[in-house]
C-alpha cells in the first residue's frame, strides 16, 4: 500500500496516465457473499498453510500480540512522516481503531474526533519470514469485506492488505521501493473496486516506474463494501521467468514477470522473507487522484472487516536428505563443478538460477546444511585456492560460511570463506578462499555453517586451482 514516498507516488503518476484507469465489468467477477466466520479454509491442491490467523476472539480486545505488532504514530521511527504518502490519520493501538469484533473478525476502524481529527489502525505480521521455498510458490490470501462507504460518503477511505520485503523493517523502510512492495488489495474513495500493484527498483522513475509502481489498473468487484471476497497473490519462483500473480475471488487478474524488469531489481525485491499488513487510511495521494477527501460528508467509523489471513507454501524442498547414485571415474577438481550435482545432501534443495551460465543452483542454504561430491581428483600438484559461486538476501546481520571438508563431513575444515547479502538471492559473485594444499582424489563435503537460523546463501558451482 504504502512505504516510504507514496505521498507523490500515487497523485502525480496517476494523473499522468489518467486518473481513471480501465474498469473491468463487475460481471466478469466473481460476486462475495456475505457469511459467518470461519477458520482459514484449507489452501489450493499442493499448498500447506504455514501461517494463518482466524481472528477468534473476545469482541472488543486487540488481536493477537504472538502474531502482530502495531504500528501507531504517524510514520515508522526515522522513516517518512504521515507513512510517506500524505494520508491524514494518526494509527493507534487502541481498541476503538482495531479489535476483535467477536464475531470471528477483524475490525480496522477510521474515527474522526469532534475536532476532526482523524485516527486508524495498522498492523503488520510478526514474522518478516514469508518467502516461496527454493523453487516453490507463496500464497498469501485474506477474506475481506470493505468499509462499507460509497463514492459520496467514503471519499479518503483507503484500505489495504500487502506486504513489504523484510528488509524495511529494520530500517523505517527508508529501503523503499528496492527491497519490494505487493500491494494485493487496495481501494479508494468506496469505489468498489481493487488494484494490485508491484513497487521495486528506485524511485522516483527507474525500472519500475515510481513512484506509481508495476500495477493492474483499476478492476471492478461489485460488492466489496457489503461483503466478503477473497484477495490473494502468488509469489512463484518456480516459473521461469517467476511472476508475482494477483487473484480476486479465484481470479487470476493480473500477472507481473520478472523479465519485466531487470534481473537485480526483481532479485532486490523478491528474494527475501516478506511481512503482511493490513491497514485504513485516511486521505493521501492515492484518494487524492480520484477525487480527494476525506472530506466533511466522510462518514466516520465504519470499519475493515478481515475473516483471515493465511500464508501457505507449495513445492520447493528443504531439510531432508537427497541421495544420487555416484558417477563413476573421477570429477576434477580444476573443471567448474555443478553444485546440483552433488551425490548427497541435506537442509538443500535445488531452483532455477539466474546466474549468467543457467541450470539450477542450490537455493537458500542455512546452518547445518551440507553436500558430498566424491571422487575429486586434486591431482598431483596441490590445490591451494578453492573457489565458489555464491548468491546471498540474507537480512542484516545475518551470515554464515562455506566450508570445504574432505573424506568426513566431520573433519577439519582446510578453507573456508564467508557469506553476507550481496543484494540478493540471484546477485552473484566467486568468492575466493585459501586452502590447505591438497592431492590425491577425495570425497569433497562442502558445509554451511552459521550463528543464525536463517538462511544465508544460495551457491551455483564452485572449484579448485593451484
Amino acid at each position: 500500500m504504502h512505504a516510504i514516498s507514496r505521498a507523490s507516488r500515487r497523485w502525480r503518476a496517476l494523473l499522468a496516465a489518467g486518473a481513471a484507469a480501465a474498469v473491468v465489468p463487475a460481471g466478469l467477477l466473481t460476486a462475495g457473499q456475505d457469511r459467518p466466520a470461519h477458520a482459514a479454509p484449507a489452501p489450493p491442491s499442493g499448498f500447506t498453510t504455514i501461517w494463518s490467523d482466524d481472528f477468534d476472539g473476545a469482541g472488543g480486545t486487540l488481536p493477537s500480540s504472538a502474531n502482530w505488532l502495531f504500528d501507531t504514530g504517524t510514520g515508522y521511527p526515522g522513516g517518512a512522516d504521515h507513512w510517506g504518502t500524505g494520508e491524514v490519520e494518526t494509527m493507534t493501538n487502541s481498541p476503538n481503531n482495531v479489535s476483535l469484533d467477536g464475531n470471528g473478525h477483524l475490525a480496522i476502524r477510521p474515527v474522526r474526533d469532534a475536532s476532526g481529527n482523524w485516527t486508524s489502525a495498522r498492523i503488520e505480521t510478526q514474522r518478516t519470514d514469508f518467502q516461496p521455498p527454493p523453487g516453490g510458490v507463496l500464497r498469501v490470501e485474506a477474506s475481506i469485506q470493505q468499509p462499507n462507504v460509497n463514492t459520496t460518503n467514503g471519499l479518503g477511505y483507503w484500505p489495504a492488505f500487502w506486504m513489504l520485503g523484510a528488509p524495511a523493517r529494520p530500517v523505517g523502510a527508508t529501503n523503499w521501493p528496492s527491497i519490494g512492495e505487493i500491494d494485493i488489495m487496495e481501494d479508494i474513495n468506496g469505489r468498489s473496486s481493487e488494484f494490485g500493484t508491484f513497487h521495486c527498483g528506485t524511485d522516483p522513475g527507474g525500472p519500475c516506474d515510481e513512484t506509481t509502481g508495476i500495477g493492474s489498473g483499476e478492476r471492478g468487484c461489485a460488492g466489496c463494501q457489503t461483503g466478503f471476497h477473497t484477495y490473494a497473490m502468488e509469489l512463484d519462483y518456480s516459473t521461469n521467468p517467476q511472476q508475482i500473480r494477483w487473484y480476486l475471488d479465484g481470479n487470476n487478474f493480473f500477472t507481473v514477470n520478472a523479465n519485466q524488469v531487470d534481473q537485480t531489481t526483481w532479485n532486490n525485491a523478491t528474494q527475501h522473507g516478506f511481512f503482511v499488513i493490513l491497514n485504513v487510511a485516511m486521505g493521501g495521494g492515492f484518494p487524492a487522484a480520484f477525487g480527494g477527501g476525506p472530506t466533511s460528508a466522510t462518514v466516520s467509523g465504519q470499519p475493515m472487516l478481515v475473516d483471515y489471513v493465511s500464508v501457505a507454501t507449495k513445492g520447493g524442498s528443504g531439510g531432508t536428505t537427497t541421495t544420487t547414485a555416484p558417477s563413476s571415474g573421477t570429477t576434477s577438481a580444476y573443471g567448474t563443478i555443478q553444485a546440483e550435482s552433488a551425490s548427497q545432501t541435506s537442509g538443500l534443495a535445488t531452483e532455477s538460477t539466474m546466474d549468467t551460465s543457467g541450470g539450477q543452483d542450490l537455493g537458500q542454504l542455512a546452518n547445518g546444511a551440507w553436500a558430498e561430491y566424491p571422487n575429486v581428483d586434486f591431482g598431483a600438484t596441490p590445490a591451494t585456492q578453492f573457489h565458489g559461486r555464491v548468491a546471498s538476501g540474507a537480512a542484516g546481520g545475518v551470515s554464515g560460511l562455506v566450508e570445504v571438508r574432505l573424506d568426513r563431513r566431520d573433519s577439519a575444515p582446510i578453507g573456508s570463506f564467508a557469506v553476507a547479502n550481496t543484494g540478493g538471492w540471484q546477485s552473484w559473485r566467486t568468492i575466493p578462499a585459501n586452502i590447505a594444499a591438497t592431492t590425491g582424489v577425495h570425497t569433497v563435503y562442502l558445509t554451511f555453517t552459521s550463528g543464525q537460523p536463517a538462511p544465508f546463501v544460495s551457491l551455483n558451482w564452485f572449484d579448485f586451482a593451484h
